[in-house]
C-alpha cells in the first residue's frame, strides 16, 4: 500500500536526494523527466534564480522520492520528474505548478517530454493545451565521430583549462558582446565547477596560436547513466563555420567513450544532425487555453 506525501524542496538538504532520484528514473528520451545534470547545472549557474526554489515540490512514498515538480531558471515554467508506477500523482503535480510556479503576471509554461503520458493527460484535463514542440538530438556512441581540428588550433590539455579564458569564450560565443565586454568576474565559473557532480576534467577547449579559447564544450559526465551530458557548446563569432564545434565534439566523444559513455547530448539545430546526431528527446510546451 502506498503512503504518498509531499513537501517543499529544501535546496540545502534535498538536492543530493533529488539528484539520485533523477539518476534512478533516467531514460535516454527523457520520458520520466530531465537527467540529473540538467538540474545541477541550473542550480550551480548564475543565470538561474534560486530564491524561489522553496516553491518546488517533492512527493515521497515512505521516504522514497517518487515525484518532483520544479522550475529551471525562474518561476513561470515547470518541469515534472516522475518515477514509473506513480502516475496517479500527475494531476497533483500539475495543480501544484498552477498554484506555485506561475510568475508575477500569472504566466506558466509546462515543459512536458514525449512519453510523459500521465503528465500530458493531467495538463490537458487541467485546461492546458500544447502550443509547440522542439526535438533535441543525441549522439549514439555505437557510431564514430571523427572530425579533425583545423590547422593552427589545438586542444587545451584536459583538466588544465583557464577559467577566465573559458568565461571570455562563452561570453563571446553566446553573443553577449553586444551587451558590452565581459565583466571579469571569474567566481561564477568556479562556483559552477565546484558543484557536487561537476566533472572539470572532461570539458574540451580549443585555443588559437595566441592561447585564446575560441571554442568550448562543457561536460557533465554521469557514469551511473553512461551519459555524456554536454553543456554548453559555443564558438566565438570569428571562428564559426570552420568546423571547430564538430572537432570539439569528436574529441569529447573520444574522451568519454573510453570512460564507458554510450551517448552524448546535443541540441536541436541542423548542425547536430549534420555530424551524425539523431532525434531523441521531444519537448512539448503547454499553456492555459
Amino acid at each position: 500500500m502506498k503512503n504518498i506525501t509531499k513537501r517543499p524542496f529544501m535546496i540545502l538538504s534535498d538536492f543530493l536526494a533529488v539528484y539520485k532520484f533523477m539518476i534512478d528514473i533516467y531514460e535516454k528520451d527523457w520520458r520520466n523527466g530531465v537527467p540529473a545534470p540538467f538540474l545541477e547545472y541550473a542550480l550551480s549557474s548564475g543565470w538561474a534564480d534560486k530564491t524561489m526554489s522553496h516553491r518546488n515540490m517533492i512527493w515521497e512514498n515512505d521516504g522514497r522520492i517518487v515525484g518532483f515538480c520544479f522550475y529551471e531558471s525562474h518561476i513561470g515554467e515547470a518541469f515534472f520528474s516522475l518515477r514509473p508506477g506513480y502516475e496517479e500523482i500527475s494531476s497533483e503535480m500539475v495543480i501544484h505548478a498552477q498554484k506555485y510556479l506561475i510568475d508575477k503576471d500569472g504566466n506558466l509554461k509546462l515543459n512536458i517530454f514525449k512519453g510523459q503520458n500521465a503528465v500530458t493527460k493531467a495538463a490537458a484535463d487541467a485546461g492546458f493545451e500544447q502550443g509547440g514542440e522542439h526535438v533535441d538530438m543525441i549522439f549514439d556512441f555505437s557510431k564514430q565521430l571523427d572530425y579533425k581540428l583545423p590547422d593552427g588550433l589545438s586542444f587545451v590539455e584536459p583538466g588544465k583549462f583557464d577559467m577566465a579564458k573559458m568565461l571570455i569564450c562563452c561570453w563571446k560565443g553566446f553573443d553577449h558582446e553586444k551587451e558590452g565586454p565581459w565583466d571579469g568576474y571569474v567566481d561564477d565559473g568556479y562556483h559552477l565547477y565546484t558543484s557536487p557532480h561537476a566533472t572539470p576534467k572532461y570539458p574540451v577547449a580549443i585555443q588559437n596560436k595566441a592561447g585564446d579559447y575560441v571554442c568550448w564544450a562543457g561536460m557533465w559526465w554521469t557514469p551511473e547513466n553512461k551519459l555524456a551530458y554536454m553543456e554548453p557548446l559555443c564558438t566565438v563569432p570569428e571562428y564559426r563555420g570552420k568546423g571547430l564545434a564538430a572537432a570539439a565534439l569528436s574529441e569529447m566523444y573520444r574522451r568519454m567513450k573510453t570512460l564507458g559513455a554510450t551517448h552524448m547530448t546535443g541540441g536541436g539545430s541542423q548542425f547536430y544532425s549534420s555530424i551524425g546526431y539523431e532525434p531523441m528527446i521531444t519537448w512539448t510546451y503547454w499553456r492555459k487555453k
